[in-house]
């Protein structure tokens, strides 16, 4: 029995690195894309549907560590499963809006957009790193591995709310900028 586990955590680890590889590459990819796919006017409410999504996953990032800091492991679980099921609608608005819009430039000048640009370049570098971090946390408290979650989630969730809080105010001060 423990040989069918270790076998299953090895798919679940080679699937993690996987899809740790897979998003950046893909979002990298769509990025590069100079012809941009029409899927109609609605896909130019997505970048404040995403300011919306980040928004959220602070907030339950946030109310996540408040809860378990209470003891409220089942509650804690399920607002932690809310965030990560906000990180994937995130996604997929965020593939899709550079699936069907070009990028948008940043238009502040001076120290405002030293800071802006510091924000983004952090929130994106990090991005990359908390992605299999977040995935590996979620699988271990998953399949019960408290110690193993509670060690990595250390390191995760302040990266994690680094990077949807610094979504959050790289939005902001590009929403005047859209078109």
């Amino acid at each position: 029995m423990k040989e069918v586990r270790v076998k299953q955590d090895k798919i679940s680890m080679t699937l993690i690195n996987v899809v740790s590889i897979a998003v950046p590459l893909v979002v990298a990819i769509l990025l590069g894309i100079r012809q941009k796919v029409d899927l109609g006017a609605w896909t130019k409410v997505l970048p404040h549907v995403i300011g919306g999504i980040n928004t959220l996953t602070s907030i339950s990032l946030i109310y996540g560590l408040f809860l378990i800091k209470q003891k409220q492991i089942e509650r804690h679980r399920k607002v932690m499963t809310l965030a990560f099921l906000l990180g994937g609608v995130f996604l997929v608005c965020y593939v899709l809006y550079h699936l069907t819009n070009p990028s948008t430039s940043y238009g502040g000048e001076g120290f405002v957009r030293y800071f802006y640009y510091f924000i983004l370049i952090s929130h994106i570098l990090l991005s990359l790193v908390v992605l299999p971090l977040v995935l590996r946390a979620y699988f271990f408290a998953w399949i019960g591995e408290y110690e193993l979650h509670r060690k990595l989630t250390k390191y995760a969730f302040p990266i994690w709310l680094y990077v949807s809080i610094t979504g959050v105010v790289a939005y902001l001060m590009i929403e005047p900028y859209y078109v």
